[in-house]
C-alpha cells in the first residue's frame, strides 16, 4: 500500500481543531506508519488597513483538511472517527486520494513544497538572461539568493552597468 493524500470534509470554522485532534490521535492509538502528515490549506494574504500592513492567513478551501496516509481499516477509522469530521471526499465508502499534480498544486499555493532548483552558478559568473525584458544580455552575478531562487546580475545597458534581479529560471550559464 502506498501513501497518499485525502481530503477529509470537516464542520466549517473546525478545521484547526480538526488538525490537532486528529494528530493527537494517531500518537495516542501508535498510527504514525499509517497517518503522516495532516495539513490545513491556507495561504498568507496582505492586507493595508489604516496605512498599516496587514499579514493574514486565509483558508484555500474552507471545511477541509489534507491528511497523507496509507487507507487500511484501521487508519480509516480513526480518521473517520475524529471529533469535527463528516467524512472522506469521494464517492461511495472508499476514499479517492488526490492527483500527485493537484496535492504538488496545493503544496505549491500554501509554499510548501516548491521544488528547489539545482543552482550551479557562482558570484562573478558571467551568465546569459534566457527569458524577460532583457532577454539575450550577459552580465556578471553580483549576488545571489538561494532562499527567494533570485540573483542580481549586473548587466550594461545604454553604457552603464545597471544592476537587475532575476529569477534561477531566468538565466543561463555562458
Amino acid at each position: 500500500m502506498s501513501k497518499n493524500w485525502y481530503v477529509i470534509h470537516t464542520y466549517s470554522g473546525y478545521e484547526n481543531k480538526v488538525k490537532t485532534n486528529l494528530e493527537k490521535r494517531v500518537e495516542s492509538m501508535g498510527m504514525q506508519d499509517k497517518i503522516f502528515r495532516v495539513l490545513v490549506p491556507v495561504e498568507e494574504e496582505v492586507e493595508i488597513k489604516n496605512g498599516k500592513r496587514k499579514v493574514t492567513q486565509r483558508k484555500i478551501f474552507p471545511g477541509y483538511v489534507l491528511v497523507e496516509m496509507i487507507v487500511t481499516d484501521d487508519s480509516w477509522y480513526v480518521v473517520r472517527n475524529t471529533p469535527g469530521v463528516t467524512g472522506f471526499v469521494g464517492a461511495g465508502s472508499k476514499p479517492i486520494p488526490l492527483q500527485e499534480s493537484e496535492t504538488k498544486l496545493i503544496l505549491k499555493q500554501m509554499g510548501i513544497e516548491e521544488p528547489k532548483q539545482k543552482f550551479d552558478i557562482d558570484i562573478d559568473q558571467n551568465v546569459k538572461v534566457a527569458s524577460g525584458p532583457f532577454e539575450n544580455f550577459v552580465g556578471k552575478v553580483i549576488e545571489i539568493n538561494h532562499d527567494k531562487q533570485k540573483l542580481k546580475v549586473l548587466i550594461s545597458m545604454f553604457g552603464r552597468e545597471t544592476p537587475i534581479e532575476l529569477g534561477f529560471d531566468q538565466i543561463e550559464k555562458i
